[in-house]
């Protein structure tokens, strides 16, 4: 099955380097920005950690409607437990929000009516219609809006300043052992929407058309899926994502015309193949090979402080709503072609 050009125009990956993010702290002495977390689970619990570590950042509360989880965090941080987030919405500056997906939309819409800047979990909501709305929001009052794709501050991906071209072909596996945790969303909105959102910021162009399959094994939901991207510049991508392997994998490929490029999301590897240059006394056939090797490094407490920073300076994030919406549109397309060929129970 085929869909059709969606006519939207990607806007190129921004890489930012490590320089860059020490400096979105700023001085000790400079105000810190009053934040909370919304949602203090899992991942929340970590999003409490860094703002609470981070010399830009005072952190007021965390909220959670579980007492346990809030109360939890709120000991390890230092400061207050909250079960309801309308509670603080006048005390602070800032919130991430890292509740189930379906709260998304109307704690963020909430939250952005009352001024404050928003940093959301992937994916930005269940809906395009409410996407849309939280773009648009943040657009009308002015205020950061800043979507989760984590991936997007992975040291490799870092690292490909000044090395990446124009790709001509994406491979990409996402794959990691059944959980119930995340189970809220499917597959492609839980796992592939992260290697959607880099695919689409770095081959920057329009889709043009795709192809998708996938099944439903241990939930009710898509459990695995594979989807083949054609762009309106002649790039093709194919991912595939699973949450019901054996082991756990986050590889990204990427071919272009002098290079074969190959990072290992979850070890930080980036490897590049290169014909030798012309002129070298290299044998017919043999190429170059570099490998680089990163340190595991923060990406949370990277995105926290390019959050931050987008907040003091008045610029765009990083990872934008339109980019989380732009992920969202295509992560849904997938979805909806496997459905109709009868891949979900």
């Amino acid at each position: 099955m085929r869909v059709s050009r969606t006519g939207r125009k990607t806007p190129p990956l921004r890489i930012i380097g490590a320089r860059g993010a020490q400096g979105s702290q700023g001085p000790q002495n400079m105000r810190k920005v009053r934040t909370a977390v919304i949602g203090v689970g899992y991942l929340g619990r970590f999003h409490a950690q860094k703002y609470a570590s981070s010399p830009a950042a005072e952190l007021v509360a965390v909220v959670d409607a579980s007492a346990g989880n809030r109360e939890r965090v709120a000991a390890e941080t230092g400061c207050r437990a909250v079960a309801d987030y309308r509670d603080i919405l006048g005390e602070v500056e800032a919130v991430s929000i890292a509740t189930p997906t379906p709260l998304h939309y109307p704690i963020a819409q909430h939250c952005l009516e009352r001024g404050l800047h928003v940093l959301v979990e992937k994916p930005i909501t269940t809906t395009l219609e409410e996407a849309r709305s939280l773009v648009d929001t943040a657009a009308r009052v002015g205020r950061v809006l800043q979507v989760g794709h984590l991936e997007r501050f992975n040291a490799a991906i870092l690292a490909l300043a000044g090395t990446l071209g124009t790709p001509r072909f994406v491979e990409s596996h996402r794959l990691a052992p059944f959980k119930e945790r995340g189970t809220d969303v499917n597959v492609v909105l839980d796992l592939m929407i992260h290697d959607i959102d880099l695919i689409q910021s770095l081959v920057g162009a329009p889709i043009e058309s795709i192809d998708a399959v996938g099944a439903s094994v241990f939930s009710t939901g898509l459990d695995i899926a594979n989807a083949r991207i054609r762009y309106a510049s002649g790039c093709v991508a194919n991912t595939t994502a699973s949450r019901v392997s054996l082991k756990t994998e986050r590889k990204l490929r990427l071919f272009q015309d002098d290079a074969y490029v190959s990072i290992d999301l979850q070890q930080k590897i980036l490897t590049i193949v290169r014909k030798p240059p012309p002129g070298s006394d290299a044998a017919p056939g043999q190429v170059v090979i570099e490998e680089r090797s990163y340190e595991q490094g923060d990406a949370l407490k990277l995105e926290i402080a390019e959050f931050l920073r987008s907040i003091r300076e008045g610029r765009p994030p990083v990872v934008s709503g339109e980019d989380g919406l732009l992920a969202l549109e295509t992560a849904i397309r997938i979805t909806e072609l496997v459905q109709a060929s009868g891949g979900v129970r």
